[in-house]
């Protein structure tokens, strides 16, 4: 029997994917983590670094505060990383002062100490609401990733530039994104003859990092309907969904993956496909437990929660 582990299924060939069972490992919630770190990872650590005659205490607000600010994944390969870091520090410290009265005990001031300043922050909670600037949820093989949709406009003939390292389908996207507004130009208040002389502009930052699938359509078009009609995004609103010529929003995967990367960015309020009502009723409760999830058919009721009036 062989067993073959891969981050993204499509890497493997097609003619061996198919006489594969696949079987999809979801990624951690924090408080997951957080239990696997208390149980699991910690006491590995306190062994691997000579602490086990006087082990540290891990308190759980200081492995919160590594989860949120000093990991950024999936899985917990960082998490540990981290973990060993502060056990390696902790017996450097124990050996220099021939070992401590009693147990040291790893607070979130301790965390920052040992690890210096945090390395990841809130992407959304700590921006403001821009126009042509919008959130999007997408899947990658590290779990889910908030992304960020930039639009600008300026004069020149129609073209359509896009920029951020976009495979094809993200960029078809995109193309469908344009034709739908444009043909839509009357209901959306956007004068008649304003493609004709004007350029966009299409980006999605972090340009070393390749992005593609059909998860941003959306995210692309409410960007430009931000752009062309001056209504700014709500940051804190992530969307995700393929979009069509007609306007229709169509049903993406990843869905746990892309919840969790909006309760670690600080998103309040994930908008999602009517399809995809399913997928997320089998979730946990503590995932959806801060989050406002909406469902949506069409981009014109997507508007309404992802642009400010």
């Amino acid at each position: 029997m062989f067993i073959v582990t891969a981050n993204i299924a499509d890497n493997i060939l097609g003619p061996l994917r198919d006489r594969m069972e696949v079987i999809h490992f979801s990624g951690y919630t924090e408080a997951e983590k957080v239990k696997i770190a208390g149980q699991f990872l910690v006491p590995r650590q306190v062994r691997d670094n000579g602490l086990s005659d006087n082990p540290p205490l891990f308190t759980p607000e200081a492995l919160y505060k590594i989860v949120q600010e000093y990991t950024y994944e999936a899985g917990i390969r960082g998490l540990n990383r981290e973990i060993a870091s502060i056990c390696r520090k902790i017996a450097k410290n124990v050996v220099q002062h021939a070992g401590p009265a009693e147990p040291a005990t790893v607070t979130p001031g301790m965390v920052e100490e040992l690890l210096g300043p945090r390395i990841y922050y809130f992407e959304v909670a700590e921006e403001q609401d821009r126009v042509g600037v919008t959130t999007g949820l997408v899947w990658t093989d590290v779990g889910g990733e908030i992304i960020f949709i930039e639009s600008a406009k300026m004069a020149g003939k129609q073209e359509l530039i896009l920029t951020g390292s976009l495979g094809d389908i993200m960029k078809e996207s995109a193309q469908a994104a344009l034709s739908y507004i444009r043909s839509n130009a009357q209901q959306y208040d956007i004068p008649e003859h304003f493609f004709e002389d004007h350029d966009i502009h299409v980006h999605v930052p972090a340009g070393a990092i390749p992005k593609d699938g059909p998860s941003a359509g959306s995210t692309i078009a409410l960007s430009l309907l931000s752009l062309l009609t001056g209504r700014p995004a709500h940051r804190e609103v992530a969307i995700s969904g393929e979009i069509t010529l007609s306007g229709r929003i169509l049903p993406v995967g990843g869905i746990r993956e892309k919840v969790l990367a909006a309760g670690r960015a600080g998103v309040k309020h994930v908008v999602l496909p009517l399809r995809n009502r399913v997928d997320v009723e089998k979730l946990p409760a503590d995932i959806l437990k801060d989050l406002k999830v909406s469902f949506v058919e069409r981009i014109e009721e997507a508007v309404g929660h992802v642009l400010r009036s």
